[in-house]
């Protein structure tokens, strides 16, 4: 072996000892509180079981009183009350990218059931329009026992001007 490598053989040696020494003083100190704690029970009965009921207290304290209410609501996308006649724009309540469009189709509750793998379903005529596209709301229809679910509206601007789908009334803002 050269000289280099007993160096560091004796360096990992005397590194493994210090941390036994270090463990071995951790457990003395554990084992000394421990012995002292429950010497305390024998000599003392009242204060130790007083010590034990004061640490339940403050657990059951802690738990109990836990934040100060200063959060901050948690919000989700507002829901208007859309009426027949009136003019909005679609915008997509559950997306953060503007860049995402809103799904319009042909019949209430077809959202619930369409898949837009086919590229044919993506890129069709005025299936799927921006976000702040102008619309006027024409009818609604129920869905999932929930009233207003879906609305029948008429897109106002654009390429599309004219036509009539329906879209989640959520999107219609």
């Amino acid at each position: 072996m050269s000289n280099e490598e007993n160096a560091k053989q004796e360096e990992n040696v005397q590194q493994e000892e210090k941390v036994k020494q270090t463990v071995d003083a951790a457990k003395n100190t554990v084992g000394n509180l421990v012995s002292s704690f429950l010497s305390l029970k024998e000599k003392n009965p009242k204060v130790f079981f007083g010590a034990i009921g004061g640490v339940a207290v403050l657990l059951v304290l802690m738990m109990t009183m836990g934040g100060d209410g200063s959060k901050p609501p948690i919000s989700g996308p507002a829901l208007k009350d859309l009426a027949v006649g009136q003019r909005y724009v679609l915008k997509s309540a559950n997306a953060y990218d503007p860049a995402a469009t809103v799904r319009l189709v042909s019949t209430p509750g077809a959202i619930a059931a369409y898949d837009d793998t086919e590229e044919a379903d993506r890129s069709g005529a005025c299936q799927h329009m921006p976000q702040g596209t102008p619309v006027s709301v024409l009818d609604f229809a129920d869905a999932y026992g929930k009233q207003k679910a879906y609305a029948k509206v008429r897109i106002e601007a654009g390429e599309c001007k004219g036509n009539e789908a329906w879209a989640l009334a959520i999107d219609v803002q």
